[in-house]
């Protein structure tokens, strides 16, 4: 299967000062890729160069089968900003005719576009009267006019309420169900702990860590964490019986593990039957996983 994005040893310098060195990656056909980092980290470096808008110091870099900022990539290839910004006297149907006309795509699709990011009833109304949250959902709309390869969002969902940010990523899943790429950076990791295929980590300009959410488990080795509601009773055998258990404040037990270790203690922990009344296991998160990988890199 072809690459939808390759990018080999691609380092950047402005001046003596490098934000990228030897930076690779890989993202294919439906393949949702988190890109995350500190500020300053390399991360709009990078999106800058897919998009063909500065060029790399070194290495080589495909978008769709072709050179970033040719003709042949930019048909293929939608971005949406953190502040997505739109003339605040159009309607949010005539900034998408508009964006249509350029593509060379039908301007009758702004409605059906406006509405699939959930604006169909604001379609008449001045972006001027816009929220923050519509005017990203405006520029959502128009990252899928033409059907494009590879989406490139930065910070997507800011300024978007809890709903919206759930209808947003549903909309992504079904975008890479039907083959789109997807390179999505963000700070908010609870929300691209469960969306995404594979998570690259950039510090100071270099990969630290790549993978997917259970390799990244297995390569930081943090804990897993058993939480235990004992049976009226049982508590302080319960807590004899687990070497590191300890009683909580609100009379549940917890314990943790290695990841090796987690179906060994599972399988203990079922054989307690009755004296348990319920269990949460709690893997380590991807928040966890981040704060691991940056402080090694002293972030």
């Amino acid at each position: 299967m072809t690459s939808t994005l390759t990018i080999s040893h691609l380092t950047k310098r402005f001046g003596p000062v490098a934000a990228l060195t030897d930076v690779s990656l890989t993202v294919a056909p439906g393949q949702r890729v988190a890109l995350l980092g500190h500020n300053g980290a390399g991360k709009s470096t990078m999106m800058k160069i897919i998009l063909g808008l500065i060029p790399a110091s070194e290495g080589e870099i495909s978008v769709c089968g072709s050179a970033p900022g040719s003709a042949q990539a930019r048909a293929q290839v939608a971005y949406l900003p953190e502040n997505a910004a739109f003339h605040p006297a159009l309607t949010g149907e005539e900034q998408l005719r508009h964006y249509l006309r350029l593509r060379g795509e039908a301007p009758g699709q702004a409605l059906d576009l406006l509405a699939r990011v959930g604006l169909r009833d604001a379609a008449k109304r001045r972006i001027g009267t816009y929220s923050k949250g519509m005017r990203q959902r405006v520029g959502l709309a128009q990252t899928l006019i033409g059907h494009p390869r590879l989406l490139v969002l930065d910070e997507p969902t800011s300024g978007l309420d809890p709903v919206s940010r759930r209808d947003f990523y549903a909309l992504l899943d079904g975008l890479a169900a039907e083959g789109a790429s997807i390179l999505l950076s963000s700070h908010v990791l609870t929300e691209v702990e469960a969306r995404t295929d594979q998570i690259l980590i950039l510090a100071k300009g270099r990969i630290e860590a790549a993978g997917t959410l259970t390799g990244l488990r297995r390569e930081a080795e943090l804990p897993v964490s058993f939480t235990l509601t004992p049976a009226e009773g049982y508590a302080e055998s319960l807590i004899e019986s687990l070497t590191g258990a300890q009683l909580l404040p609100s009379g549940q037990i917890q314990i943790s593990c290695r990841q090796d270790e987690k179906l060994a203690l599972l399988t203990r922990v079922t054989g307690f039957g009755p004296r348990i009344t319920d269990l949460d296991v709690t893997p380590p998160s991807l928040e966890d996983i981040y704060s691991h990988f940056s402080r090694r890199t002293g972030q």
